[in-house]
């Protein structure tokens, strides 16, 4: 199973400069539930956005066109097909955590998305791609929880593929 974990504004900002143009810790807490179910892919700009990266107990998985890319203790694959073909031996979720580029090339191919929602607009340079949410039903929803660390609105969403 391929799923989407992202957090983005109400303009579909995802990202300015490398980094999330917010700090919401309830959002992190939610993407490490989840993504601590499976594995997670992610493109080498995301990976080294990460501090100390890999992520601790998942199999970390980096699509590069860098054929030359190497890093410790993470699978690097240079196609789609490949991780294709590796989430299909895999039997936890191959958890899609960005960047832009990698949503965007396996966006037909997400069984399950994972989006926290942020209910303000923020300044960023990388927007979410555009997603057919005819093609899925949203099955939950869960406002998140708004206090001193988490300043901004927000509501985690989770939409299930539909199938005919």
């Amino acid at each position: 199973m391929l799923t989407f974990v992202w957090a983005e504004d109400e303009n579909g900002v995802i990202g300015k400069e490398g980094e999330l143009p917010w700090s919401l810790p309830n959002d992190m807490k939610f993407f490490k539930e989840v993504t601590l179910t499976g594995n997670v892919l992610m493109g080498r700009k995301t990976l080294e956005s990460i501090p100390n990266p890999p992520l601790k107990n998942r199999i970390n998985v980096v699509l590069t066109r860098n054929t030359e890319f190497e890093k410790k203790d993470i699978i690097i694959l240079n196609t789609k097909d490949e991780v294709l073909e590796l989430a299909k031996t895999m039997d936890k979720p191959l958890h899609i955590i960005g960047g832009a580029d990698i949503f965007n090339m396996f966006v037909n191919d997400v069984d399950r998305l994972y989006r926290t929602l942020i209910h303000e607009t923020f300044e960023g340079d990388v927007y979410m791609p555009s997603i057919d949410y005819s093609l899925f039903d949203l099955v939950e929803t869960v406002e998140g929880h708004v206090d001193e660390k988490n300043i901004h609105a927000h509501t985690f969403q989770i939409f299930e593929r539909k199938h005919a």
